[in-house]
């Protein structure tokens, strides 16, 4: 369900000639949710009201505690409350039944107990026939900033889009988390039935990190493009993962750090 993920407060506003003004100002909202599993807490994250049932889908889903749509009978939504309930005989795995803690709205899962499981739990992408051409890669930010309505009003929210290959827009969703905007639009594509997502794209609005290259291979999307920096752990499991990774997506140049064979370089 979406809700607005913006509030108005009164602010006091310096101008460029020293006079000062006094005027409401679009804020984003950052509010808790928790993620509950049946009666069982299992994470809360700080997001952006709105899409909560498709961010605690797609939570589940990028910490592979759930792969099909079937094995969740019924997800309801609260006061900043998600609870799901696993279809009949779906039973969590010990090594998915943690409580994850508070998630940070700018890191998501910091501190991970183990990257080695999560690579274990997560297989590569398998050979992908998927192939982006330049001129369709370098036309994708202008599209996505044209879908994000609240960072317009707020210049404080962050943007993940699935794109197919050739360039159009499938699912666009916005957090003050980019972690949680990434598994907002995979929530929603994995309770359409969507996934595997291996011949679409997902392009971020900020930089491009570990727990983002994560999401994705849990979704199976073989690309992966951000606007800004990616880092090294994120580079690292991108080459380990079979995913394409692209980073300073800022037309008309970009960088790609791993497995270049998804885009064609040549010209038309």
């Amino acid at each position: 369900m979406k809700q607005s993920g913006i509030d108005s407060q009164k602010i006091i506003r310096r101008k460029p000639d020293g006079e000062l003004e006094y005027l409401p100002d679009d804020l984003t909202i950052e509010d808790p949710l928790e993620i509950r599993i049946g009666r069982r807490a299992l994470a809360t994250t700080m997001r952006t009201p709105g899409h909560d049932e498709e961010l605690a889908a797609g939570f589940l889903v990028s910490e592979a505690i759930v792969r099909k749509r079937q094995e969740i009978a019924k997800i309801a939504s609260g006061r900043n409350t998600v609870i799901i309930n696993l279809a009949a005989g779906v039973k969590l795995k010990l090594n998915s039944a943690r409580r994850f803690g508070t998630i940070s709205s700018s890191c998501g899962i910091c501190g991970k107990e183990s990257i080695d499981a999560i690579r274990q739990n997560l297989p590569a992408i398998r050979s992908s026939n998927i192939r982006i051409d330049i001129d369709t890669l370098l036309s994708l930010p202008a599209v996505l900033r044209k879908q994000q309505g609240d960072f317009a009003r707020t210049g404080g929210i962050h943007a993940a889009g699935i794109f197919d290959s050739i360039g159009e827009l499938k699912i666009v969703r916005e957090d003050i988390g980019r972690h949680n905007a990434v598994d907002k639009a995979i929530g929603r594509a994995f309770l359409d039935g969507l996934l595997p997502l291996n011949r679409h794209l997902l392009l971020v609005s900020g930089r491009a990190s570990f727990e983002i290259m994560q999401k994705a291979l849990a979704a199976g999307i073989p690309i992966v493009a951000a606007v800004s920096a990616p880092s090294t752990l994120a580079v690292s499991f991108a080459r380990e993962s079979n995913q394409t990774l692209i980073g300073f997506l800022r037309p008309p140049s970009f960088n790609v750090y791993s497995h270049i064979e998804r885009v064609i370089l040549e010209g038309k």
